[in-house]
């Protein structure tokens, strides 16, 4: 079948799309007949699927390269005249053409703002050759049979884009759609689509107030939050930047301030599309910039969401297995970066295999990424061996069997065994370390119990023998002080950790001497017994000091480990 203005190889190719450009894509955009073939009467508006409203006009837009943006060899010169690109923004064709009397044959320039299309075969400006749909649907037909008979679509010709919006009032939800057609210079044609559903009125019931009321109360709370950062740089200066903790509260104070400015952006241009589309429904209403960008937003919280459950570890982190986890993850950082290292630079060799042998015949290794990807499922258990062996009978089997040996077998397990070894020396380590749970468990408790008196929904508690208490405490810490002072002793390295323990046991002897243990103190409430600031420091002095006590217990360790390697060195030598 021959289409007229157009030469009989090319019009086999774009023949689908005008098929479907008069046929199909027409009626479903004009909904003019109801299910019993009754007219409907909608005001001229068409309402697809009976429940959609379909905003303004469609738009269809196209993108071309210039003749002569390839090189044809020598050979080939009397064969061939015309060489068309594949599309790159530097060979687009934004020259007039056609009839020149109408916007369809006269390129467009775009908003430096609008989003270009990632499509299959290319990135596409926002530009182009484009105009609008009638809104009758027998006007449409007319328009589209006239630009096939004047050639609209050229060899040049490398995409379409069908663009409309829609509006669902039941679900307050708008409806961008992009209809794509790619004609990539090896020929043919290649269909995708891009939709997106986004709530762009937002605030129209109850509820959505009731969320606005929220989304303001959030705004202060990252007034407070930027505040209180702004404070501690002024008084930490370099020292606050040297926490990573610090840099997450940055990155997710920026991230919720880039939130607020587009969402006051993003309702404020609803609004004037709106005013715009109601004063002249025979435009197209550009919503997909809208729509982009709130996807981008979408991404963006879902981003600050992640990190804000992240910083949760922040606040876990005395509890002793999150801190064990943590300690195991910092501890083998170095050894995890080697291996890592030594792991993607096999594994890049293979992928580069994988592309270089496959990569022509099979869609899992045509580019260098896919060859990444199907590596990374080749791992995880899912690869279908049949096509890799049937490309390559030799070369297939060998890369298959030799990656999962070197990269499975081998290169996983010694990442585990890594892991595995650093969190057993952190837990070994841990043991000598008092648990300081029970401390944080009665401060929050303390904490609580002094909140319910000063509110009077509580009596004051009486500490019932705090004198043997008191008794305990110093034989406790006169014990470690002692066995302190040995291991400190034993090793010359170990003066620097002993001054510190010394300032700490001067501090604990003057709590103790300001706070005597008698008889007397019976009737004394835990809360004038010890202030919530002593408490504190008393916290703070018990985790130092066990910090202390691991270091020391580590160094005797390895001493230890020392002499019986000389027992054993002089005892061979004896023999």
């Amino acid at each position: 079948m021959e289409m007229p203005g157009y030469n009989n190889s090319f019009g086999r190719i774009v023949l689908p799309f005008i098929m479907f450009a008069e046929g199909p894509l027409l009626d479903g955009l004009y909904w003019e007949k109801w299910y019993n073939n009754a007219t409907l009467t909608l005001q001229n508006n068409s309402h697809i699927y009976y429940e959609n409203l379909l905003l303004g006009v469609a738009q269809i837009r196209q993108l071309k390269v210039r003749n002569n943006t390839c090189s044809i060899y020598p050979y080939f010169h009397h064969f061939l005249e015309d060489c068309y690109s594949e599309y790159r923004y530097r060979a687009e064709d934004r020259s007039d053409f056609g009839l020149r009397n109408e916007s369809e044959w006269k390129y467009t320039s775009a908003s430096s703002l609008s989003p270009w299309y990632w499509g299959s075969m290319g990135l596409y400006s926002s530009g182009g050759y484009m105009f609008t749909l009638p809104k009758s649907k027998e006007e449409s037909v007319e328009k589209l049979v006239f630009l096939r008979q004047n050639s609209w679509l050229t060899r040049g010709t490398r995409v379409v884009f069908i663009d409309f919006s829609t509006y669902n009032a039941n679900i307050n939800l708008f409806c961008i759609i992009k209809l794509v057609v790619e004609f990539p210079a090896t020929g043919g044609a290649v269909t995708s689509s891009h939709i997106y559903s986004v709530k762009l009125l937002r605030y129209v019931t109850y509820y959505d107030y009731f969320l606005a009321s929220c989304e303001i109360t959030f705004c202060l709370f990252i007034i407070t939050f930027l505040i209180q950062e702004a404070i501690k740089i002024v008084k930490l200066k370099k020292e606050y930047f040297r926490s990573a903790w610090n840099w997450l509260d940055l990155l997710l104070v920026v991230v919720s301030i880039l939130a607020i400015a587009f969402n006051i952006y993003c309702t404020v241009e609803v609004s004037l599309l709106m005013e715009e589309l109601l004063s002249d429904a025979h435009v197209y209403p550009d919503f997909y910039f809208l729509a982009f960008w709130q996807v981008l937003y979408n991404n963006m919280i879902a981003v600050n969401i992640f990190f804000a459950w992240i910083k949760i570890l922040k606040y876990v982190s005395f509890n002793k297995t999150m801190t064990q986890l943590s300690s195991t993850l910092s501890r083998c950082a170095k050894d995890i970066i080697g291996f890592a290292i030594m792991f993607f630079i096999i594994f890049f060799a293979y992928a580069q295999f994988g592309y270089l042998v496959f990569g022509s015949q099979v869609e899992e290794f045509s580019t260098f990424q896919n060859c990444i990807f199907t590596q990374f499922r080749i791992v995880l258990g899912d690869f279908n061996f049949e096509t890799i062996e049937a490309t390559n009978r030799i070369l297939g089997p060998i890369y298959f069997i030799t990656f999962v040996f070197f990269v499975f077998f081998v290169l996983l397990n010694m990442f585990l065994a890594i892991i595995n070894d650093t969190y057993s020396e952190v837990k070994a380590d841990f043991e000598v370390i008092p648990s300081q749970e029970l401390q944080i468990r009665d401060l929050l408790r303390q904490s609580c119990n002094k909140a319910l008196v000063k509110l009077r929904l509580k009596k004051p508690e009486m500490d019932t023998n705090p004198a043997d208490e008191s008794l305990e405490s110093k034989e406790f810490s006169a014990t470690k002080r002692k066995d302190i002072s040995k291991l400190s002793n034993r090793d010359s390295a170990n003066e620097k950790s002993h001054l510190k323990l010394s300032k700490l046991q001067n501090g604990k002897e003057k709590l103790c001497q300001k706070y005597p243990s008698t008889e007397d103190t019976d009737a004394v409430t835990a809360q004038s017994y010890v202030s919530t600031a002593e408490f504190q420091q008393l916290l703070r002095y018990t985790a130092d000091l066990g910090k202390e006590l691991n270091n020391t217990n580590a160094k005797l360790r390895r001493i230890m480990k020392s002499t019986q390697q000389l027992k054993d060195t002089s005892g061979k030598t004896a023999q």
